[in-house]
């Protein structure tokens, strides 16, 4: 009886170990500071929540060093280099033309129904424009309706950002601050603080949240708050589609559920956390000014050409816009309503 049960034992033991040594561990390529939100409050929930869905059978670990610079995160994943990739579409200019959806102005004031909205719109009709048929999507959301930030100036009146420099990163917000009259200003997120401080710029687009990451609340006193945001950034996760094939199809499904509107959830509920930590951080520092409706109007009118365009471009893919706007507006409306 003794040497049955050692020899039961033993092999017990055996296949356990065979199975977590036969453990499919999924690369995640990381271009951010760890204490970034995209990393902590999003990258690394996931990959402990794919370990979960599949019983430890896929692990994911999210590389230390960068593969590659933000633009070419997308490609990180189509080639193989690394499993599971993330960044923003716009990093890319005209490659991916459906983000334009997610980016328009006055869209909503929470990350996450924007978020959960852009996911369904893609989900259910975006997709069909094929622009990421050599990846698996995981899920596409956005981050916190961008506001303006000035180190100085009044931008209680409009007129203030008219020839001032701001600083820009990719995707529409180029076009929205130049029709607003301001010269957009390129470069990295990581430069801003520089950029500033040095008079290169006189303002910036962000959230709230990259004002207070990237250390810039000490150097704005005026901020222009718009309500649905003068724009929203859109952000890809996807993996490489071999990698994705390679997997059983019940890893297949466990990863998908905790993927899809659930990541594309947890992404916004991340964003609107800092959002309003870096809100708080500006109280007794910096002036915000509620954009009244009046110059809502204002601003409406002078995008609009931006808005047409970026519109142009999403019926230029198969896809039709007015159908798209119509949808991410029911979306927004039912979550809203929830």
């Amino acid at each position: 009886m003794k040497t049955t049960l050692k020899i039961a034992t033993f092999l017990t033991g055996t296949m356990l170990a065979g199975q977590a040594f036969s453990a499919e561990v999924l690369t995640i390529a990381n271009w951010l500071p760890p204490t970034h939100a995209l990393v902590a409050d999003v990258m690394v929930p996931y990959a402990k929540e794919i370990a979960e869905a599949t019983d430890g059978r896929v692990t994911a670990n999210i590389l230390p060093a960068p593969l590659g610079p933000p633009p070419a995160q997308y490609d990180l994943a189509v080639n193989g280099v690394a499993d599971i990739s993330f960044g923003v579409q716009g990093y890319t200019p005209g490659r991916f033309k459906t983000t334009n959806l997610a980016e328009l102005p006055f869209w909503g004031d929470t990350a996450e129904a924007n978020s959960v909205a852009y996911w369904r719109t893609w989900n259910d009709l975006l997709q069909n424009a094929h622009e990421y048929d050599d990846v698996h999507v995981l899920a596409v959301f956005t981050h916190g309706p961008g506001q303006t930030f000035m180190t100085k100036g009044d931008l209680s009146s409009l007129d203030t950002l008219k020839g001032a420099k701001i600083r820009v990163g990719g995707g529409i917000v180029h076009e929205i601050a130049t029709a607003l009259g301001a010269v957009p200003v390129e470069g990295p997120s990581s430069q801003t603080y520089e950029l500033m401080s040095q008079g290169v710029a006189d303002g910036i687009m962000f959230p709230f949240e990259s004002v207070n990451f990237f250390g810039l609340t000490d150097l704005v006193s005026q901020a222009l708050v718009v309500p649905g945001g003068l724009y929203n950034t859109s952000f890809f996760i996807v993996m490489n589609k071999a990698k994705w094939e390679s997997l059983s199809p019940e890893d297949q499904a466990a990863i998908d559920s905790v993927s899809g509107e659930a990541l594309a959830r947890l992404a916004g509920q991340a964003w609107d956390k800092v959002d309003a930590e870096g809100r708080a951080a500006m109280e007794g520092k910096v002036t915000i000014h509620d954009a009244t409706p009046e110059q809502v109007a204002e601003i409406t009118t002078m995008v609009q050409p931006v808005v047409d365009a970026k519109l142009a471009e999403i019926d230029e893919t198969g896809i039709s816009s007015a159908e798209a706007v119509q949808m991410m507006k029911k979306n927004l409306e039912e979550l809203q309503a929830q």
